[in-house]
C-alpha cells in the first residue's frame, strides 16, 4: 500500500498541488489534437489509466469527446473498464445531460462527474447533481476562446469547441459556483495541444475570481509551464496530456521538477 508524505512548513501541511493526466477518448481509443482538431490515436484508455496510476498521478480525468456533438450518451464500458484499473480520484465527463446520467458515471467507478455543454444549457443539472450527490462530485468544465466584447475578454465554448454561447468565462465560473460546483476544470481552446504552455491569463482571472478549486488545462510542453500555471496564475492542479502521452516527460519527473522548484506534491514510496 503506499503512502503518502505531505510537504510542510513550520509543522503545518502545505497544500499539495495536483499533476492530472487526462484521456480524451474516441470511438473507445485515447486519441489527442491540437486546438480540438487533427486527433490522432494515442492507445488504449484502460492500458494507459493503468500506466499513469502505477506512476504516482493525483488523479485522472476521463473525457467522451464527441458524446455532447453528437448527442449521445457516454460510453459507460469504456468508464468502467478504467475505473477498474486506478484507485485514485477518478473524473467522467462527456455526453452526461441528466443527474441520471452522472448515477450511472458514479455507479461506473468515477468519483467525480464533469458537466460541459449539459451545464449551460440547464445550469439546474449543477444543483440537481450537488445535492444528490454532494459538491466535491460536480466538475465544471469549461472550455474558453478569446472572444472581443467579453467584459473578461475570454467566452465559452460548448460542443467540443463547435458552438460559441455568449457567455462571459469569469461570470459563467461565478455563477457555476453559487449553483454547487466543487471544482471547475479549465481548458484554454486556443492553448490546447499546442504544447507552448497554459493561458496564465484567463487561469489566473478564474483561479483568483472564485472560492473552488481550479485545474488548468491546455497547452503543457514542459514542467516549466506546469510550474508557471500553479506558481503564476494561481491554479490548484494541472492537467496534461500531449507531454505524457509522446514520452517526452513523465508523471514522476513531473512532480520532482515541481518538488525542485519550492511547490508541494504528494509523493508515493
Amino acid at each position: 500500500m503506499a503512502a503518502w508524505k505531505e510537504a510542510t512548513c513550520g509543522g503545518r501541511p502545505l497544500l499539495s498541488k495536483r499533476v492530472i493526466v487526462c484521456l480524451d477518448v474516441k470511438d473507445g481509443r485515447t486519441t489527442k489534437g491540437i486546438r480540438f482538431k487533427d486527433n490522432v490515436d494515442v492507445g488504449d484508455p484502460v492500458d494507459m489509466a493503468r500506466k499513469y496510476y502505477e506512476e504516482g498521478v493525483d488523479e485522472l480525468v476521463f473525457y467522451d469527446i464527441t458524446a455532447s456533438s453528437e448527442r449521445r450518451k457516454i460510453r459507460i464500458d469504456t468508464v468502467r473498464r478504467v475505473a477498474e484499473q486506478v484507485f485514485i480520484p477518478f473524473s467522467v465527463g462527456g455526453g452526461i445531460s441528466t443527474v441520471a446520467e452522472m448515477r450511472e458515471v458514479l455507479l461506473a467507478g468515477a468519483e467525480k462527474v464533469s458537466v460541459n455543454s449539459a451545464a449551460v444549457r440547464n445550469p439546474d443539472i449543477i444543483t440537481g447533481g450537488a445535492s444528490l450527490y454532494g459538491t466535491q462530485c460536480i466538475v465544471l468544465g469549461m472550455d474558453v476562446a478569446k472572444e472581443d466584447g467579453m467584459p473578461c475578454g475570454y467566452g465559452v465554448v460548448i460542443d467540443g469547441g463547435r458552438t460559441r454561447t455568449g457567455l462571459d468565462a469569469l461570470q459563467w465560473a461565478q455563477k457555476a459556483e453559487k449553483l454547487g460546483a466543487g471544482e471547475i476544470v479549465l481548458n484554454s481552446i486556443d492553448a490546447d495541444g499546442t504544447q507552448d504552455g497554459y493561458e496564465l491569463t484567463v487561469t489566473g482571472l478564474i483561479s483568483r475570481g472564485v472560492g473552488i478549486p481550479v485545474v488548468a488545462s491546455g497547452g503543457a510542453g514542459s514542467p516549466a509551464h506546469v510550474l508557471a500555471v500553479l506558481r503564476d496564475a494561481a491554479a490548484d492542479a494541472a492537467l496534461v496530456a500531449s507531454i505524457v502521452h509522446s514520452g517526452a516527460w513523465s508523471v514522476p519527473r513531473i512532480k520532482a521538477y515541481l518538488e525542485e522548484n519550492g511547490i508541494p506534491v504528494r509523493k508515493t514510496y
